[in-house]
């Protein structure tokens, strides 16, 4: 793996499937609750950790709401995003389409200008570190359909911050054909439209998102591969899949990374992208995610470099960028 690791970590790359809260790591999780009195339930860095034992993405869902609590004052979204930040470009990524839930967070009182100054502040400081970051708020599935009409209000104003809005949180009982109308919303507005699909919940609701959402990239997306048809329409209309190899794991999505369905994307000419989804619970960041799956399927490198290439490809870039970024692809590689 030795000549594979340094390609992966020598490989410019993008990640488009990322959630800020989901990168907050244990220790900035303790030093925020005690920052802002919060108990956390937990006695230390370790046992919090040690908690990290999922058997689905519910048994996830639950112990994430509660860490997030932290998270109560733009500075700690500021600091939560840079941490982040800094960390993707470690492992070379240059651009990244990161979500964040404002629900999770007005839910709980902290307004909503806290949540996105302390991010955006942290996306110009990013500028530095050589990363180009484009936001996308998501809507909470499992609320009702109307507080997602209330959020995507309370969001107007920071428009001109956001490129897309997302679907994300308990899958399964919630089809994404609900939201259609703050979705059209959206468009409306000019934002990229992305929702989870196809992770827990079944093809139909990937079709789902297409059809009635009228999505621009699917989530995951696993198992659109139970219908061929579905697998032929994704191929044909270059529906880029976010997926998300060391989450789908951890939730049991799939019983071992041997069992994944990646290489079979990649075989289908699939627009497949690999990505971390909520690293700090997961085990591992964007190049950890290469370096697994590349191993459990024995991926070749030409399979990995057109991960990379597609992870571009499949994000909202300008066109001219994404062909840079592939030439730069291809003499790396090359080199």
């Amino acid at each position: 793996m030795t000549l594979l690791s340094d390609l992966i970590g020598t490989l410019p790359k993008a990640e488009l499937h990322i959630h800020l809260e989901g990168s907050l790591e244990p220790e900035l999780l303790f030093e925020l609750a005690r920052r802002n009195g919060v108990d956390t339930g937990y006695e230390s860095v370790e046992a919090l950790r040690d908690a990290y034992v999922f058997a689905n993405l519910q048994e996830f869902l639950d112990i994430y709401y509660v860490g997030m609590r932290v998270l109560q004052t733009e500075q700690d979204y500021y600091e939560l995003s840079m941490a982040y930040f800094r960390r993707a470009r470690a492992d070379n990524v240059r651009h990244v389409e990161a979500f964040f839930d404002p629900q999770a967070h007005t839910e709980r009182g902290v307004p909503l200008a806290a949540v996105v100054g302390g991010i955006t502040a942290a996306v110009a400081d990013a500028r530095d570190l050589g990363l180009s970051v484009y936001l996308i708020p998501c809507f909470l599935r499992h609320l009702p359909v109307e507080k997602a009409a209330e959020a995507f209000a309370e969001m107007t104003p920071f428009v001109e911050h956001f490129h897309g809005v997302g679907l994300d949180s308990s899958e399964v009982g919630h089809p994404p054909g609900q939201f259609a109308e703050v979705y059209a919303a959206a468009r409306t507005l000019g934002l990229k439209l992305v929702a989870h699909a196809g992770e827990e919940g079944p093809p139909e609701y990937v079709r789902e998102a297409l059809d009635v959402l009228h999505v621009d990239r699917i989530d995951h997306g696993n198992r659109a591969m139970e219908d061929p048809e579905l697998v032929d329409r994704l191929r044909r209309e270059r529906i880029a899949l976010t997926v998300c190899p060391l989450s789908n794991l951890k939730l049991g999505v799939v019983p071992d990374l041997d069992a994944h369905p990646l290489r079979k994307m990649l075989e289908s000419d699939l627009v497949a992208t690999v990505n971390s989804d909520d690293p700090a619970y997961f085990g591992g960041y964007v190049n950890e995610n290469f370096l697994r799956i590349a191993d459990a399927l024995a991926l070749t490198t030409e399979q990995i470099v057109t991960l990379v290439e597609n992870s571009f490809t499949a994000s909202f870039l300008p066109e001219d960028d994404i062909r840079r970024w592939h030439v730069k692809i291809r003499e790396t590689s090359n080199g």
